[in-house]
């Protein structure tokens, strides 16, 4: 009896380990959506007033754990059923991800600032000129954050998959729950501090001393943080779906493996030139990707437009 518990302990702590090690695997693989993730939930909360930001914050982060719930049970099931659908999941994921870069620097490329503070000013007009329901506003703001959860949420919870794959069914379950929680925390309790930045900076400025100079380096500084997050999430949306892209096609894989060992045989810089072309590689694969996909939509956007009229 003791012999056979100390084995079942045994067996236990064996799959806590492959746990450990498989949920940092994944968390470093998935991190790359975190920029995306982080800045699009963090403007999701500009333009309400202070005292919405934290409840609206809230909202989205019990509806990410509702998307979690929904995905991971999901993509388990289908790793059971159809496990070859995997593989084009991961592309087409890893396509969308290029695709959204993609669309982002178009859209800063071929519209004016001008244009877009107009239609800012048209949508200001709007709400303060009607009679605008605040609280269905709100509602709207938050399903709409809920919806862009599910995607990115969706796109962590497939890479994760391919990681786990072929692991025992329980350590799949262990993993995918254990990164969908860490996730959701560190998402949404980093985006809770970053749309309070500005807060703390008004009230550390009331300050004297240190404070007030910390207080104004804040307020300076919050600003920059939204901008560079963003920059930072597309330039993600580039390295992890051309990342995806790469890892899925053995021609492109063995290619760019085989310049990281060129890169890598330079002298004193070698190891941070392999990773610099890895990633640099990645992106270059992920923006051509992207380009792609964008030129397809835009033209059947343009065929689709045409018969309407």
């Amino acid at each position: 009896m003791a012999s056979g518990l100390l084995l079942l302990l045994d067996d236990i702590a064996s799959i806590m380990d492959d746990v450990a090690v498989l949920t940092k695997t994944t968390v470093s693989k998935t991190a790359g959506v975190l920029g995306d993730d982080l800045a699009l939930n963090a403007q999701q909360v500009s333009g309400v007033t202070a005292s919405r930001e934290l409840p609206i914050v809230w909202a989205v982060a019990k509806g990410s754990a509702f998307n979690k719930a929904l995905l991971i049970p999901g993509a388990l099931m289908l790793s059971w059923a159809t496990p070859w659908a995997i593989g084009p999941l991961m592309v087409a994921g890893g396509s969308f991800l290029c695709f959204e870069g993609c669309e982002k620097i178009a859209h800063k490329l071929f519209h004016s600032k001008h244009d877009d503070q107009a239609h800012h000013a048209q949508h200001l007009e709007v709400l303060t000129t009607a009679e605008v329901d605040v609280a269905q506003a709100e509602k709207t703001k938050i399903a709409g954050a809920i919806r862009t959860d599910f995607i990115l949420s969706a796109e962590i919870v497939v890479i994760a998959l391919d990681i786990v794959e072929k692991e025992p069914l329980v350590t799949r379950f262990i993993v995918l729950t254990g990164v969908g929680v860490l996730m959701t925390v560190g998402v949404y309790g980093l985006v809770a501090a970053i749309v309070k930045i500005d807060d703390l900076g008004e009230y550390l400025v009331k300050k004297s001393g240190a404070a007030k100079q910390i207080g104004r380096f804040l307020l300076g500084a919050a600003p920059y943080l939204m901008k560079f997050l963003s920059i930072a999430g597309t330039a993600a949306m580039f390295f992890v779906g051309g990342g995806i892209l790469v890892h899925k096609s053995e021609t492109l894989h063995h290619w760019i493996e085989h310049a990281q060992h060129v890169a890598a045989e330079v002298p004193v810089i070698g190891g941070v030139l392999e990773t610099v072309t890895k990633m640099a590689l990645d992106g270059a694969v992920g923006i051509a990707a992207g380009s792609v996909v964008l030129a397809v939509v835009v033209m059947v956007k343009k065929l689709w437009f045409s018969k309407g009229k």
